[in-house]
């Protein structure tokens, strides 16, 4: 199976890449049907799978990627620059609303920051030679620490964030997957696993006392506050749903799917295989569930039954995309999903940052013309809602309309056979 591209993974990349511009594109957030909506502390809905799948999947592709395992510091050099470059456009994103120069504003300041976006993004996903591709990612990685703590402009700016725990996660698992065992690597999942349940179960909270998991009073977000600062998600402060300590149990996250990935390799037999998949999903939901008696399934502080029961799922899931795609070989039903797979990078990037773009474009009102209002939501007010008697179908229809633009883009993009990687 080495010498073979598993339509199947590039499957289920693409319907979790959809699945997150669904969630996070709608027209209104005050109406948004809830199943497309993130749980509000324990338990799992529809969006709550799609940032396990992205970690997960992640891993699956370390082992095809390089099946011999080859020992080398340029392999190992090579992830850590792969993963600082994931974890710089993460940081782009996130300074993107606070980048200013001179007195530009308005549209003069929306076209610099999109002049820088081209820059940045030709910096980070452009195909050039290795050496320019290392010293280039450096360079960035130092100036976004230089201006996050030696700036007053950026001294809120949060570090941390989706694409910087995929970088974080995919450099610990490669190098994991590639210098240790099948066995080393298990005993590492299940220490993380266990001893991230240990820790927060078990040490008292500074200032708050016995340890608990409730919002913002827990270890987690304690260490956030002590490390992170100012530096985390506006929307949560004092901590950050993608903080220090959560991150932990996402590595062994990853690391399970590289498992994964090391036992589709390894397997001749199809049948056999999706036999043992079925399996290992379901011990791994049923033992989520179990374990959520005791650590509650949460995405905000990533709890390890959350990695079980996630991780359960997208194994099942995949194994029955196997069974179509590759076993059946149903291939051309599924092409436009696939096509969201090969190119997830690009979608992810520009799904960050058209909306912040759109937003910042300043519109008058029509409504109230001494109100100026950000071009997308102009436009989402004046010309898709009024098309919805139901303000939740007009706010679903605004993501399905970005769904339907990104489709655009990624289907150009095969046509032209370009595949964009960081």
């Amino acid at each position: 199976m080495q010498n073979k591209r598993l339509i199947s993974l590039d499957l289920l990349r693409g319907i979790t890449i959809l699945t997150m511009v669904l969630v996070n594109n709608p027209g209104d957030w005050d109406n948004v049907y809830p199943a497309l909506l993130h749980a509000e502390w324990n338990g799992c809905k529809l969006a709550d799978f799609v940032f396990p799948f992205f970690i997960f999947i992640l891993g699956m592709a370390i082992p095809l990627a390089n099946p011999n395992k080859e020992k080398s510091i340029k392999n190992g050099t090579k992830y850590l620059i792969r993963s600082l470059r994931i974890i710089c456009l993460g940081l782009f994103l996130n300074f993107f609303n606070s980048i200013k120069i001179f007195n530009l504003e308005g549209t003069s300041l929306v076209v610099f920051r999109v002049l820088l976006t081209l820059i940045i993004g030709f910096a980070l996903l452009g195909n050039y030679n290795f050496w320019t591709k290392k010293y280039t990612t450096i360079l960035l990685f130092c100036c976004f620490m230089v201006l996050a703590f030696g700036t007053v402009q950026f001294q809120e700016v949060r570090l941390l964030g989706v694409l910087q725990r995929i970088g974080i996660v995919y450099f610990l698992a490669s190098l994991t997957y590639t210098f240790f065992s099948t066995r080393v690597q298990i005993g590492v999942v299940i220490s993380l696993l266990l001893g991230y349940w240990a820790m927060m179960s078990l040490i008292p909270i500074p200032g708050v006392g016995v340890a608990n998991f409730e919002i913002g009073t827990n270890l987690a977000a304690w260490v956030d506050q002590i490390i992170l600062k100012e530096h985390v998600y506006a929307g949560t402060k004092p901590w950050d749903p993608e903080g220090i300590l959560a991150t932990l149990p996402a590595i062994a996250q990853g690391i399970m799917g590289a498992l994964i990935g090391q036992l589709l390799l390894n397997s001749a037999n199809a049948i056999q295989l999706m036999k043992k998949l079925w399996v290992i999903g379901l011990v791994l939901v049923f033992l989520g569930v179990n374990m959520s008696v005791y650590f509650p399934i949460n995405k905000s502080i990533w709890t390890s039954s959350y990695v079980l029961f996630t991780s359960g799922i997208a194994i099942i899931l995949f194994n029955v995309l196997y069974y179509l795609a590759d076993y059946k070989e149903l291939k051309k039903m599924f092409f436009p999903l696939v096509l969201w797979g090969i190119n997830p990078m690009i979608v992810f990037f520009l799904s960050g940052v058209i909306p912040r773009t759109l937003a910042m474009i300043p519109i008058e009102s029509l409504q109230n013309k001494t109100v100026t209002i950000g071009l997308q939501k102009y436009c989402y007010t004046t010309f898709l809602e009024p098309l919805f008697n139901s303000p939740m179908n007009a706010s679903l229809a605004h993501a399905l309309v970005f769904i339907v633009f990104f489709h655009g883009i990624l289907y150009f993009l095969f046509k032209k056979n370009w595949i964009i990687k960081v």
